[in-house]
Parts: structure tokens; C-alpha cells; sequence
């Protein structure tokens, strides 16, 4: 049982900045591929960004590229998304989640997931 602890989530004005930050409790972290998802009421979890065991390789939601990046720390079982130039359709509740993957996959989808976080909410105004 992996377990992810999301931090860094807050109430920011558009056009800010935060950084999420994912800890995971297990050694075996570089072994899952790692996504953030995002969920608002009434709305399914959206897929945000993944990023594959290595670090290498990574994949973006349109409505989030070029303004979110993702990265990992391997030795440190720490998932990241710096998220830039925040807009107010960005508010939502932001999990991380941790899928078995091969070194080249990055999974888009919720149901390729298997551990998920608590969430934490990302809130910005206008």
C-alpha cells in the first residue's frame, strides 16, 4: 500500500503561481509512473500531467501546457507541479496518484491509477 500526501495547495490571484508537492510513503516510488488529476464539483477528475518513472518522459492536458510543468525526485519519493500563470479555471481540488507503469508509460487515464492522494485544494481568484 503506497500512501500520497499532497501539499502546497492555496488561494493564489490569477496570473500567480504555485508548486504541489507529493510525498509518497513507499520505497518502491520510482517504480510507479506518477500523474496530478483535478476534480470541481458536479465534474469528472480531469487529467492534469503524468510523468514516467525515470523522469523522462512526461505528458500535459492541453488546457495546462506550457503554464504547468511536472517533475519527480526520485530519492526523495516526491512528485511535483509547478503551476504558472494560474487561471481562475484552474480551481479545483488537485490529486496526485501513482500508477504500475513500464519505464516509457504515462498514463492519462483515472481508472490506469492505483493509489490516489487525500487532494489539495488550489483556489484562485480574479
Amino acid at each position: 500500500q503506497v500512501q500520497l500526501v499532497e501539499s502546497g495547495g492555496g488561494l493564489v490571484q490569477a496570473g500567480g503561481s504555485l508548486r504541489l508537492t507529493c510525498a509518497a510513503s513507499d520505497g518502491t516510488f520510482s517504480s510507479y509512473a506518477m500523474g496530478w488529476f483535478r476534480q470541481v464539483p458536479g465534474k469528472e477528475r480531469e487529467f492534469v500531467a503524468v510523468v514516467s518513472r525515470s523522469g523522462t518522459y512526461t505528458t500535459y492536458a492541453d488546457s495546462v501546457k506550457g503554464r504547468f510543468s511536472i517533475s519527480r525526485d526520485n530519492a526523495k519519493n516526491t512528485v511535483y507541479l509547478q503551476m504558472n500563470s494560474l487561471e481562475v479555471g484552474d480551481t479545483a481540488v488537485y490529486y496526485c496518484a501513482a500508477a504500475l507503469a513500464t519505464t516509457i508509460t504515462i498514463p492519462t487515464i483515472p481508472r490506469a491509477y492505483v493509489y490516489w492522494g487525500q487532494g489539495t485544494q488550489v483556489t484562485v481568484s480574479s
